[in-house]
Parts: structure tokens; sequence; C-alpha cells
């Protein structure tokens, strides 16, 4: 033990190879013959008693018949690294409650070996996963960084299954290539195996997805859907508020305070919001039009009959498209271009839901946000996979969280 002041400051242990006891070649495992040994090295261990702790060792050289001169197998390390792969597991658990700057600053060590720990636990984790009964995928984009560039989105690919909910994947970009890329890396078996697919209308997906995996139901994601009608009410409510205001005044007060009221459903607005509603309901604005189409369209989630369900959504088509606003008619379009994939959800019967797919994006979003945002794409993508991959791991003599 090394101290200083008094004060233990690190704890060394020595160690020394048995006497009777063979080296093994640290490629196939089999005992060898000693050839010479190297210089000694060190290995950063689980601290004791909050007291940093590490292995002296110098390791011996074997002669297997097989591989020829090589350093023998070192059962607490992997490779060269310098940490020892009980305190690789152990920071790489603190590391998913902790940011991993904290993590280092805790336990006396360097961002750098926490990040090391991290990517070794992810690879590992990914070399010995299983993917099989993987029925239901949800595919999505979120950006992440700063600016629109290509690079600054991110295709992900989700287990949806009712008895595991996992990311699959993750890439670059939002295109065609990049999500070719991550079907190929789960394999063909994964693709021919999957009986739904949830997305959104992006079309690189679409097109991917029909041509893949064909023979999976394609449910269109209802998240995006409300999305879209909701940006078209907020875009009328914006142009009717700048032309009010220009005219009369008294008539641009109704449309004041009011742009949260109307994103929200309306069996959830109350008290003052909901008088205020109720005045602008009365009058005979374009936004108290555009409102009650989108609380109209509501509706359509609840049939459980597709004939039903398909007779609503050609009904309300139709009255968006003889409303004369310009937004509603645009989404009314696209509905329409999209009908089949949209019924899809009442052929699914419920057995599909998307809300998994944007629950796991805000993990995503609560990942980096902890993290204080990664500068760098790798780092990124150890971390998603670290946090919400669901991945094995190595067998350890202790749990440390």
């Amino acid at each position: 033990m090394r101290s200083h002041n008094g004060q233990a400051k690190e704890i060394e242990i020595k160690l020394e190879p048995h006497a009777g006891i063979r080296g093994r070649c640290s490629q196939c495992q089999r005992p060898a013959p000693g050839y010479d040994r190297l210089g000694e090295r060190r290995w950063l261990q689980v601290p004791l008693w909050n007291i940093p702790t590490c292995f002296r060792y110098a390791p011996r050289r074997v002669e297997c018949a097989e591989h020829g001169v090589v350093v023998e197998h070192i059962p607490w390390s992997a490779g060269k690294r310098p940490i020892t792969c009980a305190m690789m597991v152990f920071l790489a658990c603190w590391a998913r409650r902790l940011s991993w700057r904290e993590t280092a600053r805790v336990f006396q060590t360097s961002w750098e070996s926490v990040y090391r720990s991290v990517e070794w636990m992810v690879q590992w984790g990914l070399a010995h996963r299983q993917l099989q009964a993987v029925e239901s995928m949800g595919v999505d984009e979120i950006h992440w960084g700063r600016g629109l560039k290509a690079d600054n989105f991110l295709t992900v690919i989700y287990q949806i299954d009712k008895h595991c909910r996992r990311l699959l994947w993750v890439g670059k970009r939002r295109s065609e290539a990049t999500l070719k890329r991550g079907l190929k890396v789960l394999g063909p078996e994964v693709v021919k195996g999957l009986r739904f697919v949830c997305s959104d209308m992006w079309k690189p997906y679409l097109k991917v997805m029909a041509a893949q995996a064909g023979q999976a139901l394609h449910v269109l994601d209802r998240f995006h859907i409300t999305l879209h009608l909701n940006q078209a009410v907020d875009q009328i409510r914006r142009a009717e508020s700048s032309r009010l205001r220009s005219g009369n005044q008294q008539k641009a007060q109704r449309l004041k305070h009011l742009r949260w009221t109307l994103l929200r459903r309306g069996s959830r607005v109350r008290g003052r919001a909901r008088q205020k509603l109720d005045a602008l309901l009365a009058s005979k604005l374009a936004t108290a039009r555009a409102w009650e189409l989108k609380e109209a369209f509501s509706h359509f989630w609840t049939y459980r009959s597709l004939p039903w369900a398909e007779a609503f959504l050609d009904c309300w088509c139709t009255r968006a498209l003889r409303s004369r606003l310009d937004p509603l008619q645009k989404v009314a379009k696209m509905l329409r271009a999209h009908e089949e994939l949209l019924l899809n959800w009442f052929r699914a019967k419920g057995e599909i839901s998307n809300g998994v797919v944007e629950g796991l994006n805000n993990k995503i979003r609560v990942v980096t946000r902890r993290s204080y945002g990664f500068r760098t794409y790798p780092a990124m993508e150890i971390a998603l996979y670290h946090n919400l991959g669901h991945l094995p791991e190595p067998d350890s003599t202790h749990r440390f969280c």
C-alpha cells in the first residue's frame, strides 16, 4: 500500500505465476511451455474502500505449438487494456446511472477509461446478443447535434414486441442506404420473420420496408399523423393572426394565448382556457374550423371495424379538401395517398403501437442530455446501445449496481 501524509493513496497488489502451472496460450487457451517474461505491467482494479487499486504482474510468453510465441492468457485482462475486466464492468454499470464525466470523477479515473470500458461492454454484448423472436419492428429518425445537416440525423431500428422493447441498430443519416445497411446487419432471418413494421411516412423508409419486408404488415405512425394535423392548425392560426392584427385588433385578441390550447386534445382543455376556446369556436374564424376538423379526426382511431374506418377517413378527407384551408388540404391529400398503410392500423387490431418508439426516442434524448451532448458519433452510438440495447453482460463475480 502506497501512502501520502499518513493517508492511503493507492493499493498495489503484486501477482506472481504459480511455479507448477504452465501458462496458457492467449489464442487457444491450451497450456504451453514457457518462453520468457515481459516487463511488469499495471492494471487498474475495482477500488477498495474508495482507494484506487491496481494489479502488478510481469506476463509470461509461451511457445504454443499452433500459434508460436505469444503472451500467455491473463484471466483478469482483455488484450492490452490497462484496466481489468472487472473494473470495466464496474465502470460501465455506473455509466448507466451517471454521466461518463461524473463516473470518472467519482472513481478517480479518466473519461477515456470510462469510454473504453463502455465500448468494450457494448462490443461484447453485440457479439453475444440473441435476435430470435423479433416479430415487431419500429423504424424512426431522430435529430442530434447542431444544425440540420444530413449527418445530424440518425436512423434507429427498435424491437417493439410486448415481451422485449430495445434498440436493435442505429446508423447515420435517414436515407435508403442507411436503412438497408441496418437490415443487412440484423440479417435476413430477422427481416423475413417480421409480422409488423411501424414507421412514419418518410418515403425512403416506406420503399425499403416494402421491398425487403413485404410480408410484414406496415402500420403508419399515429403520432406523426397527429403531428401533421397540429402543425396544419398552428400554421393556419399564425397566418390568420397576422392578417387580423393588420386590420381588426379586437378580432385578433381572440387568437391571443391560444397556441398551446389549440394543440391539446379537446377533452383536456379546462378552466379559463376552455372558455376562450368556446368563444373562438362560436366565431367564424378559420382557426376554429381547422381545430374542429383536427378534433374530428381523433375519432378515426376509435373505430373497430375496417369498413367503417375507411368510410370515416374518406368523409373526413372530403371535408378537409372542401374547407379552403390549404394546410389541412395538404394533410388530407397525404392521408389519401397513404390510405392502405393507414388502414393497416385496424388490420393489426391493436397488436402494435408506435408509442413505444416515441418513448424510446425520449430515452435517447435523456441519454444525450445527461451526457451534455456527444461531439462524436462513435460515442453517441456506444451510449445508445449501452442504455437502450438491453445487451447481455459478461459473467462477473460481483454485482456493482
